[in-house]
């Protein structure tokens, strides 16, 4: 698949995902983030990107959160140098530890990360993170984001967003 193909496919789940909605959502159920991080495979250094991402909330302690995004992982000099990007799209769950729809909080995603890079192909993503969602939009969560494809690697990191309602 070409990157343009990725690309396109990626900003189409998106769009949709505008257009759905939900009877019975709570406020800030859109979020635009921003992820840094180290990563975690020998050769990887500062990994940076952004993401999107539509909570569908199921009750005030758990959402079905769906996320497509933009990660850039550069390479130490001493492995070649350069960089690459990956557009990981997942779905997953999150759950509030206390039932104010804020506060601290668990989450765990699966999904597709496509390499934006001839040949890099397609890899399985995981993304366990742990964070704290403030009542004004504010959302701050620890992460680790992994991709499998003929091998691995990853990032340990922080993601900052803010949530917009819809």
């Amino acid at each position: 698949m070409k990157t343009i193909t990725k690309i396109i496919a990626t900003s189409a789940a998106v769009v949709a995902l505008f257009f759905t909605t939900n009877a019975n959502a709570q406020s800030r159920n859109l979020g635009i983030g921003l992820n840094v991080g180290a990563g975690t495979t020998t050769g990887y250094g500062l990994v940076i990107g952004g993401d999107i991402r539509y909570q569908f909330n199921v009750d005030k302690q758990l959402s079905i959160p769906v996320t497509a995004g933009y990660n850039n992982f550069s390479r130490k000099d001493s492995f070649g140098g350069g960089s690459f990007g990956i557009i990981p799209v997942k779905a997953g769950a999150k759950y509030f530890f206390n039932d104010s729809g804020a506060g601290a909080y668990g989450l765990a995603e699966l999904g597709a990360g496509f390499g934006t890079t001839k040949g890099s192909g397609t890899s399985f993503v995981y993304s366990p993170a742990i964070g704290y969602a403030w009542s004004n939009g504010l959302d701050l969560a620890a992460k680790y984001e992994g991709y499998s494809n003929n091998g691995s690697i990853g990032f340990v990191g922080i993601r900052l967003a803010y949530g917009f309602s819809l």
